[in-house]
């Protein structure tokens, strides 16, 4: 008898695990819905824009995703921005400008070729072509160390040690 309310009792506990698991992940899943942005826009262009936009600009928080990709609160803050001057009438160029104005050419993910930038652009080049030369001047040492001249006496010497050792 005992035996029998010990698994009633089991599989009461069970189903009321299952439950409590399952409104678990309701919530959860209700929190997840929660981050995805909608907006609606005027025309297909527009939203094009606003799509082009978030995906050409750098997120100054994370600094390797764009504000399209980044969850963080600055890029939600930025496109916000961007959808509202786009809504205003602004065109890329000058909402592109804005952004530069405000946060410097950082904030393009594609920035522009200017001096305080041609570091960017010219710096891996420039890295690569030190290393192709260091290996090329290491590869050239090795070869020249390599082919040691050596003096007519040791030759001699060498080869009779050579001979000696053939004849034994």
């Amino acid at each position: 008898m005992k035996h029998l309310s010990i698994i009633g009792n089991c599989s009461m506990r069970c189903s009321t695990s299952c439950i409590l698991a399952v409104v678990l992940l309701l919530v959860l899943s209700g929190m997840a819905c929660a981050g995805v942005e909608y907006r609606e826009f005027a025309s297909p262009e527009q939203q094009q824009a606003y799509e082009n936009l978030t995906s050409e600009l750098r997120c100054l928080v994370c600094q390797n995703q764009t504000i399209a990709d980044s969850n963080a609160e600055l890029a939600a803050d930025l496109r916000r921005q961007v959808y509202e001057m786009l809504q205003q009438g602004k065109s890329k160029q000058d909402i592109a400008q804005f952004m530069t104005d405000r946060y410097g050419d950082f904030v393009l993910y594609n920035p522009p070729f200017k001096l305080k930038t041609g570091l960017l652009w010219i710096g891996p080049v420039l890295f690569l072509l030190i290393g192709l030369v260091a290996v090329f001047l290491f590869t050239r040492r090795k070869k020249t160390a390599a082919t040691v001249e050596i003096s007519a006496e040791k030759q001699q010497k060498i080869r009779s040690l050579l001979e000696k050792g053939d004849q034994s």
